[in-house]
């Protein structure tokens, strides 16, 4: 849900550890927060005196009222603050730039679920990876069931939205970055893959999986083991696997 407040957008923020992300990284961002009355939440008591030293203002609503505010599994907390940024290609490259690592990038193909974005940027901070693409006409966008689903990581992931993923991912290529997509016709498997290179995984969406241009931009299609009935990983699922497999390579 956004507001207009002022000179610019507003949105609220819900969950207690997309609250709290946000105050320990961008507390500047808050205007006020509202929060439930009457409960009694050790960890939800911890993010309002994070609160307090901030002198951030808050109020107390009935369960009702914050619903009304946060139509969701808010934990009892919300937080009115600045739109958060959404980067573009300029960040992009600006931030490849300027790496003191081995560039490690996820790029989501036309995801539409806010909750397997929110799990996709989950899985993304907890590798380390540097920044997340998408499309800007084939993806669901940063909402805020995506940041409560994310648990904090919207907020620590740079999102990069691009106009045109196919020559994003060329202009990558042309940096010295493999470009490793995920497909389940490919005959590698996802282990068969040299993730110490500078590497783009590239996430198909949840139904219909890569899209051509996407998929011929790709220097290596690999492929997930299945050894049961079910043909295919949810995106956020299979994200996470080929991210730690590349954690784990890294780590040797």
């Amino acid at each position: 849900m956004k507001d207009k407040n002022g000179g610019g957008e507003q949105e609220w923020i819900y969950g207690i550890h997309s609250v709290q992300t946000l105050l320990k990284t961008a507390a500047d961002r808050i205007s006020e927060i509202r929060v439930q009355k009457n409960r009694r939440d050790q960890r939800l008591k911890k993010v309002c005196s994070l609160a307090e030293t901030q002198g951030i203002p808050m109020s107390l609503l009935s369960k009702d009222e914050l619903d009304q505010v946060a139509p969701g599994n808010h934990q009892g907390i919300a937080a009115l603050c600045q739109a958060g940024e959404v980067h573009d290609e300029k960040f992009l490259f600006s931030l490849l730039d300027n790496l003191d690592q081995i560039p490690l990038l996820l790029v989501l193909d036309g995801v539409t679920d806010p909750h397997n974005l929110g799990a996709c940027l989950r899985s993304a901070d907890a590798a380390g990876v540097n920044v997340v693409i998408a499309p800007k006409d084939r993806s669901v966008g940063i909402t805020a069931t995506v940041r409560k689903v994310a648990c904090g990581a919207a907020e620590t992931v740079p999102y990069v939205v691009v106009t045109n993923l196919a020559r994003t991912l060329r202009q990558l290529q042309q940096q010295g970055l493999w470009l490793i997509g995920t497909s389940g016709e490919a005959e590698n498997m996802v282990y068969d893959v040299d993730f110490s290179a500078p590497t783009v995984l590239v996430m198909g969406a949840e139904d219909t999986g890569l899209r051509r241009l996407t998929k011929e931009s790709c220097d290596m299609l690999v492929k997930l083991p299945m050894a049961g009935s079910v043909e295919s990983l949810n995106v956020s699922v299979a994200a996470g696997i080929c991210l730690f497999e590349a954690v784990r390579q890294r780590s040797r």
